[in-house]
């Protein structure tokens, strides 16, 4: 006999607050993970959870039976799997400055002739919400949407650094006691709206600008590519391309700089 269920009670209602639970517990276990921190035992799982360790373990199981995790046997720790990526991705994808950068990206590659990223701030680091590039070009970077960058050695992390309030950057006051260039490093971003890396990757370069809603940057627009194809400098043809990339990007969310009047779109050569 099927046994009835009524609308207040019940096991029907049991049954969805016990689904919400594990959602929200799920939820919470994907949230243990950050750049500082990307990987995590079993033992600190629970721990942090406030369950049993085999009621840890059924959450990590089903996490990772959905490629949200990830288990390594070598050290016994978990890390994100790669849906994350594509989730990440998705996100990004619904963004509105995503869309509304489309256009002007695209115009920036057809005047460079590299590849261009749009980047936004998760909390922890930045994220690639949206990549463009050539692809008649032989030899072309491959960059992932959903990627996160480093927070201090990137160039779109810099830019954030520089931009963003001290506390909204997590370990921020410590990389800047353990590196005391990287506080004149930042102060020159501030100053020129521009940042330069040559040291993530062998033989890759990357500049990146701040793009701003209001007095906030929102996200950055960078131009990634050979240390034999894009200038070291800031005052670049290729960085004021950047810069005026990303002040017209600004004034889509309502923001205008006095000093990106000056800098007027080089026709491509």
């Amino acid at each position: 006999m099927r046994e009835r269920v009524s609308h207040n009670g019940t096991r029907e209602g049991n049954a969805v607050e016990s689904a919400i639970q594990s959602v929200a517990r799920a939820a919470h276990i994907l949230g243990f993970f950050t750049v500082g921190h990307p990987r995590h035992s079993l033992s600190e799982i629970t721990a942090r959870l406030g369950v049993s360790r085999a009621t840890a373990h059924r959450y990590t199981v089903a996490l990772r039976q959905a490629n949200l995790l990830r288990f390594d046997p070598a050290s016994n720790e978990y890390t994100l799997g790669p849906q994350i990526l594509t989730l990440a991705g998705a996100a990004g994808a619904g963004l509105p400055v995503v869309a509304i950068a489309g256009p002007h990206m695209e115009a920036l590659v057809r005047r460079v002739n590299e590849t261009v990223v749009l980047s936004v701030w998760d909390g922890e680091a930045p994220v690639v919400v949206r990549v463009d590039d050539n692809p008649d070009r032989l030899v072309r970077i491959s960059i992932h949407t959903g990627s996160r960058l480093t927070p201090f050695r990137s160039s779109q992390g810099r830019v954030f650094c520089a931009f963003l309030p001290e506390g909204e950057v997590n370990g921020l006051r410590r990389a800047l006691k353990k590196d005391a260039s990287m506080a004149a490093e930042l102060q020159k971003v501030k100053r020129d709206r521009v940042a330069i890396t040559s040291d993530v990757e062998p033989g890759i370069r990357a500049i990146a600008a701040p793009v701003f809603q209001g007095d906030r940057v929102m996200a950055t627009v960078a131009i990634v590519g050979t240390v034999a194809s894009i200038p070291e400098s800031r005052s670049s043809p290729m960085a004021k391309q950047l810069l005026v990339t990303a002040a017209a990007l600004s004034r889509e969310f309502g923001t205008v700089f006095e000093s990106a009047r000056e800098l007027a779109p080089l026709r491509p050569a």
